[in-house]
């Protein structure tokens, strides 16, 4: 039988070609192909797997070469769909294998082949011609199973299937006797379901190749993909209506899952497409359900004021009954009572599609009741899909997406359905299907984080009386903003679904990081922290199989804690029950009380750590609140401190260095519990941090040296990084209490187990360590310039060591990274503000670029006289004079490889080092190359805070003398940024709220500048001067206008005033003395003398 095949094939095969090469042809091409090939087909397909591939490859190239030369007027269906299924038989039982330039003709006969059967003026193409239709699922069926490498040929021959059947879909003369997009959907016979599986099909296959070899894909198939998507998807809106059935919904969900895949890996923009897509997916959010299916409100409208009360009168949504395991259900299907609710009209005429269009009733939640009442042809699942999209777009293109939030989040009644307002909150609170509500919460969470925290500060909510025709963007943001907390605070209170409630929670904490609440209604900050804690209470205080919802509900409640500014409602709301707290075994009714009950040892790790975050945040925001519970926090934090927890190591303060290593701790202990309790350690050595200076000098003395003593035992012996940072961080703040430095030991056991930390391996460490130690050096130079120093227990030379090891460790950690580099800097500009450099001290070898070489004795205190002594005079820190030099190297290496915060920093801290009155900085040799950077940054840079500090820093030096041979620089370049910054094209919207400040300080440091310059000056300066004249004239004759509008304000300060006017007075006279000097500029004096006179 195979000997006869393969004999039949290559005869075949071979008459075939001697027959096309007679001249003239003795029969017609498709008679040929009838007689030679059709006819013997099932014959030649059964030989196939006995032919050598490329055999085959080479006479199918043939075949499809004289199909498609065949003319319209001849036997073209006939031949183009025998072709067809002759190679798609031949496919299914060999792989064909053809190089490139074969499959080239073939995709060129199958393009042909597709563009024939899907004509728009075909009367049979829709529905007419099932045979057309079965070549064309053939065609995708032979795409599927070939081995061609390059995916973009098949890509672009699956993309023009669907171009053209859409065509075919939506032209004029099919859309009108289209059924599937009558009125009443649901009540006719749908029509063309060849043509919707074909794009279904087309879809997936596009989808499929996405998955594989997504980041092989060129950039303009992917913008060829993603414009047939558009099309289709608009094609769809126009119609403004989706059909419910089997076959419509596996389309629609081949289609939104191919979206997906081309959203998730954008490589390009998407932003003229977001608002089509926007419009397109919203209208998924509700197919397959009606307004019957939902729990619809019917309490009157939901206050955006009174939240409580409203909350309190809104019902709990019905769930589902007892639990039916899913083998059960469509037994018990016929007896259980349908859910009323949850109704959904569909065809009753459709017949469920054939094609392996089976899904199981484990693809839905438990809780989602009878698969049938909820989701009859898993419309859920296009539903889900449509969610899953937006996601996309926000994550690829989210400053695009923010001008349709109002299509997506509601604006009123948002516990009110209402079907014209399908939003995410409406998926998030009514649908019946938990999937799809878990997808609606992770995509809230990702318009909520990133960009959009920053976009939604300008929001502001007012309550309107009348509906306008226009709304402000920030108040359509302040009432989507009050929605959202009001379906989330519902849901809160009412959701049942673990899962579920465990999203919303780190849903509304990101809503809670991104509201502006003090624009907001006052209630709302304190509901928010009521809800959160009345649930806490209710459900999860008692339960022990909550612990990971119970720890993010105390993770939202520390992050309504800890949101700035702090609210007045807030305080009164943590003030009750102050009196009646006490610490005992069941949580007490109270916020705080609850949270020092939640602290205690016998609580889950996890727990006690989210506790401590919220106590920490009530520390740090509301400390007069807190002063009342300090004997709690004192006691709370020392069994913590001296117990790691349940079941875990005991860890002794100041004994015994603390230890994290599970196999030697009570050799049973498991790794998961020691960790939790050192996390809770750290938080509980986190709460340090968050006191204020009134609040620990009101503890007992006792209280403060436990404080003291814990803080640097933990960050001088612990073992664990997180303990260690969580110290420093303490030390940090405690080290900016202005009382604390009046002990020299405390102060050098700051500095000691700062810098032993700075030496930590792990960047986290280091980052708390250097902070601690900048804060330590500016509290230093508050207490050198507040004349504090001579009030040290042990004398002021007793600091001497300490401030040489501060230098030592700040030049030392300037090649660190960023975020280490911007504190070091920071205390390197502390202590140059007051440290004296002289070449009185003595003198160690060489510089060796910043290689640490002086000892802790090279820097001393002056002696003081008997006259400083008797005036009260503060004594100076006597520095060695290479540290000057350092330190500007350190500066300058920094302005060029530091970030933007680091840049910041340096000059910051050349202003104080400017400040330092031993310094002559005439005689600096770096001085040119320091007022340069300072000048380049205040021209160049896009951030407005360097740009800022940078002329601040210039406005320091109180004389001409002291910007020596750069005064001419200094005065040329500010007047150049000054008369270009109404043009300057650096400023984004991160920057604009530091515009006003900046123009602020560059009139200030101008205007400094200017009433510097003489008749003395260098003729080019003099020129420059007086070619800007006319600039200069009108800038101060502005700047004066402004003046006097601003002293007939009786709010304006009136020293402030007065101190300007005397600055612009003062450049005016500078620059009439230049321009009287002049005999050439005597028309632009008698303008500045006029000017002069007026303003005297």
């Amino acid at each position: 039988m195979a000997l006869s095949g393969i004999r039949a094939w290559r005869t075949a095969f071979l008459t075939l070609r001697d027959e096309t090469l007679t001249f003239p042809p003795r029969t017609l091409l498709p008679d040929l192909l009838r007689n030679l090939i059709f006819s013997h087909s099932e014959i030649l397909v059964s030989a196939a797997s006995a032919l050598p591939p490329h055999e085959i490859a080479s006479d199918l190239i043939l075949l499809v070469e004289l199909a498609g030369a065949i003319s319209e007027g001849e036997d073209v269906e006939y031949t183009f769909i025998n072709t067809c299924h002759l190679i798609h038989d031949v496919s299914c039982r060999i792989r064909l294998e053809m190089n490139s330039s074969s499959w080239v003709v073939m995709f060129g006969f199958f393009e042909k082949m597709v563009q024939w059967s899907l004509c728009t003026d075909t009367k049979t193409a829709c529905s007419g011609n099932a045979a057309r239709m079965k070549a064309i699922r053939e065609i995708l069926e032979i795409l599927r199973n070939c081995s061609l490498a390059e995916n973009s040929k098949i890509l672009e021959l699956l993309l023009h299937i669907i171009s053209r059947s859409h065509a075919v879909l939506f032209c004029s003369s099919y859309s009108s006797g289209n059924q599937r997009y009558a009125i009443d959907i649901g009540t006719k016979i749908p029509k063309c379901n060849d043509l919707w599986e074909v794009q279904t099909i087309a879809f997936s296959m596009i989808g499929d190749a996405f998955s594989r070899n997504g980041s092989n894909i060129s950039v303009n198939m992917w913008q060829s993909m993603l414009e047939v998507l558009r099309k289709v998807i608009d094609g769809l809106v126009s119609r403004s209506l989706l059909v419910e059935d089997y076959v419509m919904s596996r389309f629609y969900n081949s289609l939104l899952h191919c979206l997906h895949l081309v959203l998730s890996d954008p490589k390009g923009s998407l932003s003229e497409h977001v608002a089509g897509f926007v419009a397109s997916l919203q209208m998924f959010f509700t197919y397959g359900i009606t307004n019957k299916s939902l729990v619809v409100f019917k309490e009157k409208e939901f206050s955006s004021i009174n939240l409580n009360s409203r909350l309190e009168q809104s019902r709990k949504i019905e769930r589902g009954g007892t639990y039916r395991p899913p083998h059960l259900r469509k037994r018990e299907e016929m007896s259980v009572q349908p859910f009323k609710a949850r109704g959904f009209r569909c065809s009753s005429d459709c017949e469920p599609f054939g094609l392996g269009f089976m899904s199981s009733d484990s693809e839905h939640s438990d809780s989602d009741g009878p698969v049938k009442d909820t989701d009859r042809f898993r419309c859920s699942k296009a539903r889900i899909a449509a969610i899953i999209c937006i996601q996309d777009l926000c994550e690829a293109d989210p400053k695009s997406l923010t001008a349709y939030w109002p299509m997506l989040l509601p604006t009123n009644d948002v516990l009110q359905l209402r079907k014209y307002q399908a939003t995410l909150m409406t998926c998030l609170l009514f649908d019946p299907i938990l999937k799809t509500r878990m997808a609606s919460a992770s995509a809230l969470a990702a318009m909520l984080d990133g960009p959009s925290s920053v976009f939604l500060q300008v929001a502001e909510y007012k309550e309107s009386t009348k509906c306008g025709s226009f709304t402000t963007l920030s108040s359509s943001l302040g009432q989507i903003l009050m929605q959202l907390h009001a379906g989330l605070l519902y849901l809160i209170q009412h959701e049942t679904h673990s899962g579920l409630l465990a999203s919303v929670f780190k849903l509304l904490m990101l809503l809670i990081s991104a509201t502006p609440y003090i624009r907001m209604p006052i209630e709302l900050l304190p509901t928010v922290i009521s809800t959160v804690h009345k649930r806490i209470l209710e459900d999860f205080s008692l339960k022990t199989n909550q612990t990971s919802l119970l720890a993010t509900a105390l993770s939202c409640l520390a992050s309504a804690l800890s949101t700035s500014p702090p609210s007045s409602q807030v305080a009164e709301l943590l003030q009750e029950g102050t009196s009646t707290d006490v610490v005992g075994v069941q949580p007490n009714s109270s916020v705080l009380g609850s949270m020092f009950q939640f602290s205690q040892r016998v609580m889950h790790p996890t727990i006690a750590f989210e506790a401590l975050q919220a106590l920490r945040a009530v520390s740090h925001n509301y400390p007069n609140v807190m002063a009342a519970y300090w004997e709690q926090v004192s006691a709370t934090v020392y069994g913590l401190l001296r117990e790691g927890g349940p079941d875990c190591p005991i860890y002794e303060v100041q004994s015994r260095p603390w230890k994290v290593d599970v196999g030697n701790a009570l050799g049973s202990t498991p790794e998961k519990c020691t960790m939790a309790a050192i996390r809770v350690r750290a938080a509980s050595v986190t709460c340090f941090a968050g006191t204020t200076s009134s609040v620990f000098f009101l503890l007992p003395k006792e209280k403060q040296d436990f404080i003291i003593s814990s803080v640097i035992s933990l960050a001088i012996s612990d073992e664990v990084p997180s303990v260690r940072a969580a110290a420093c961080r303490a030390i940090g703040v405690i080290s900016c209490f202005p009382q604390i430095f009046e002990s020299t030991e405390i102060l050098v056991e700051f500095i000691r187990a700062a810098e032993i930390n700075t030496h930590d391996t792990l960047v986290s460490v280091r980052i708390t360590a250097s902070w601690a130690l900048a804060n330590i050096c500016d509290s230093l130079r508050h207490r050198a310039s507040d004349l504090h120093l001579d009030k040290c227990s042990s004398g002021p030379n007793a600091y001497s060591g300490s401030i040489s090891l501060l230098a030592e460790c700040a030049l030392r950690l300037t090649k660190d990274g960023d975020k280490i580099k911007s504190n070091a800097v920071r205390a390197l500009g502390n202590l140059s503000r007051f440290v004296r450099f002289t070449n009185q001290s003595a003198m160690c070898g060489p510089v060796d670029g910043m290689a640490s070489y002086l000892a802790i004795d090279d820097v001393e205190f002056l002696e003081l006289s008997n006259e400083s002594e008797a005036s009260g005079s503060v004594p100076n820190f006597l520095g060695d004079p290479h540290w000057l030099e350092r330190m500007v190297q350190a500066f300058l290496s920094c302005v060029t490889t530091g970030n933007v915060k680091v840049q910041w920093n340096v000059c910051h801290a050349l202003g104080n080092l400017f400040l330092n009155e031993t310094l002559k900085l005439q005689d600096m040799i770096w001085a040119p190359s320091v007022y340069s950077i300072l000048l380049l940054l205040l021209r160049d840079s896009t951030n407005f805070k360097i740009r800022i500090h940078a002329a601040s820093a210039l406005a320091v030096p109180t004389s001409r003398h002291e910007y020596g041979s750069s005064f001419s620089d200094v005065v040329q370049g500010l007047e150049h940024i000054l008369e270009n910054l109404s043009s300057d094209q650096s400023l984004t919207p991160s920057s604009f709220k530091y515009m006003g400040t900046l123009e602020k300080q560059l009139t200030s440091t101008t205007l400094h500048v200017l009433g510097l310059v003489s008749c003395n000056d260098p003729p080019p300066l003099q020129d420059f001067l007086a070619k800007k004249a006319s600039f200069l004239e009108e800038w101060l004759k502005s700047l004066w206008s402004s003046l006097a509008e601003q002293t007939s304000d009786q709010l304006a300060p009136e020293t402030t005033s007065i101190e300007k006017k005397a600055m612009v007075s003062k450049a005016i006279r500078s620059l009439l003395q230049i321009y009287e000097g002049s005999n050439k500029l005597q028309s632009i004096a008698r303008r500045f003398e006029k000017l002069a006179d007026c303003l005297s």
